[in-house]
Formats: C-alpha cells, structure tokens, sequence
C-alpha cells in the first residue's frame, strides 16, 4: 500500500510517499480502508519537532481520517466489512476522564496516524460515521469538532442565550460556532481578514471583530456584550491572546484553553481570575463516548463540517504548506 510518512522533524518537506505491506487486523483489531485524511495545527507541531519528545520516526502522519472497513481480526463482532467509520484520536479514551495512557495511543503522534491507504485500528478505536456525510466530511470530525463539542458541550454545559467568543476561523473555531448556533448561543468571532469575518458572519456568527483593525478587541467584546463579557471562550491563540481572554471572559465564564497558535507561555493575570471568579479548563480533545454523542447530535441537526480545500493523497505536502499558510477557513482535507 501507499502511505506517507514523516522521516525528520523538519516540517512538510520530511514527508515521504512510501510503499508499506499492508498492515492486517490483529485480534480485536479492524482494517480500515482510509478515503480521507484531516489536517489540524497539531499535525504541523509533530512535522516540524515542536510536539515534545517521544514521537516516533519514521511515523505514518495524521489523527483523522474516514473510510470503510475492509476487514475484520478475530473476536470482532460488532463490525463488519463495508462499515464506515473514523478512527478516533485516542485509541483507547472511550469513557470517563482522561488518563495519562491514554497519550500513548494517539493517532499520529505516539503512534502511526491516518494518512495511508490503510490502517489498522482497535475495534473499540473506530466509530460510526454520521450517514449524510462523505467520507471527506467526516474526516474532519475525529480532533478539531470534537475538541470544540467538549468544550462547549459536554464540559460547558452551553446553553442558549449564552454568548461565546470564538478566536480566529480554523477547525476548531468553525465547528465551535456551528455547535454554539445548534444550541441557541450567540457567537462573537475574531480574525484579521474581513472576508473569513463575512463566511463566518454567514455561517451563523452574530458579531465579528478584525483584531487587526480593532487590535484591543476584548474591549469590542465588552461594549458589543453590554460589558457581560463573554460566558465561553474558546481560546486557541495562546500566548498573544490568553491574557486578553481574562479580560473578555464574564463573571463566572470559562475559558477552554485549546490550542497555542502564537506560543503556550504566558504570564497570568490571577487577579483576573479571581475577580472574575472565571475557569480556565484545557481541553484535548475528548473521548469515545463524546464521539458518539457530538455524531448523534450532528445527524439530527444534520450539520454539514466546512471544509476549505480538498488535496489529492499525492498533494500532501502542499497540503501541509497550505494548512500552515493560515489562509484556510475551516478544514483542510486530503482525499486518499
């Protein structure tokens, strides 16, 4: 089979085309024809060795990713060939809090990822996919509207009449707007691009803010909220705008700490904290059982993911180079 893999930590340029065998299901596993792959920014920190230790090279790249099961190991009972399903991020997060060894099985960073014409994932590590979505739109499910829906949903308890900020337009930003809109919340949005502030604006988003043009924007939150603030951030920039976060967020109102896109030090202001009586939760992703609830609740309201760009399985490094490019609205798909 085909597959990509990382053989160095210097970015999209160590991804290499390779022919592997094709992997077979092992007891309790299933094989997992792959007809699509997600991008996120953590899949850019493994490329480029700022993940942290313990990533192993050469490493097959990628946490999400959709397609059929092409066949089933021994003790499989629950699956069957033709299914289609999405490997979930952790292998082994199905329920409950999450535990430290749960790191130890996530796709495309402790272990081998997605991107690859098949793969070999623990029946207990696939999931049902919602019946009105591709295998395209799938993929984008697995890390970037799952980390959104724990936030907002099964750790936030939103709910409607609730306003929550929403930073910048990636994944995560997209699909925490379309989760907040289905709950009946109003959403601020920030970017420094006016036309992604008027695809969001038509997505649903009842304000925008261009943080270029309007760079104190946590004070356009407070005058745009009637100086309430903010009950949910999500907060996916890190060090340039956590501090900013404390001072929009409202009495009482949480920030989900998702992502570092501008680095992850930061001094914090406690007496934000405090006087706001505010709580910072961070948030990776989430687990099996939230999977299946967010896939419950995408197929009623049959919520249809955003999705940017679709690169072929030979364009992967340009896929790469786009997602870092930060020029997407949404996600970045690559089809296998």
């Amino acid at each position: 089979m085909k597959s990509w893999q990382l053989t160095a930590s210097t970015g999209a340029d160590a991804l290499k085309l390779t022919e592997l065998a094709e992997p077979q299901p092992a007891p309790g596993q299933v094989l997992v024809r792959v007809r699509a792959t997600s991008l996120n920014y953590r899949d850019l920190m493994v490329a480029s060795g700022r993940y942290g230790p313990g990533v192993p090279l050469p490493l097959i790249p990628l946490s999400d990713g959709a397609g059929e099961i092409a066949a089933v190991g021994a003790g499989v009972t629950k699956w069957k060939t033709g299914d289609r399903v999405a490997g979930t991020f952790f292998q082994n997060w199905q329920t409950g809090p999450v535990r430290r060894e749960a790191f130890e099985s996530a796709l495309g960073g402790s272990i081998n990822g997605m991107l690859a014409e098949f793969v070999a994932l623990s029946a207990d590590g696939v999931i049902a996919i919602p019946p009105h979505l591709s295998f395209e739109e799938a993929a984008t499910l697995p890390c970037a509207a799952l980390t959104a829906w724990h936030a907002l949903v099964t750790d936030g308890k939103i709910s409607a009449g609730q306003t929550v900020l929403v930073l910048g337009t990636g994944g995560v930003s997209i699909f925490a707007v379309q989760f907040a809109k289905m709950h009946g919340a109003r959403v601020i949005i920030t970017s420094s691009s006016d036309a992604k502030l008027a695809r969001a604006k038509a997505l649903g988003a009842d304000d925008t803010i261009n943080y270029k043009t309007t760079p104190d924007w946590e004070k356009e939150v407070f005058r745009l909220t009637d100086k309430a603030g903010a009950d949910h951030i999500v907060e996916v920039g890190g060090t340039d705008t956590f501090p900013r976060s404390l001072r929009a967020v409202a009495m009482g109102g949480t920030i989900s700490v998702i992502g570092g896109v501008s680095g992850f030090t930061s001094d914090v202001p406690l007496r934000d904290i405090l006087g706001k009586s505010a709580l910072i939760r961070g948030i990776f992703v989430g687990s099996h059982d939230m999977f299946a609830a967010m896939n419950r609740a995408i197929s009623q309201h049959q919520l249809k993911p955003v999705i940017d760009r679709v690169f072929s399985f030979t364009e992967a490094s340009a896929a790469y180079r786009y997602q870092e490019s930060g020029a997407h609205f949404g996600k970045v798909v690559i089809a296998v």
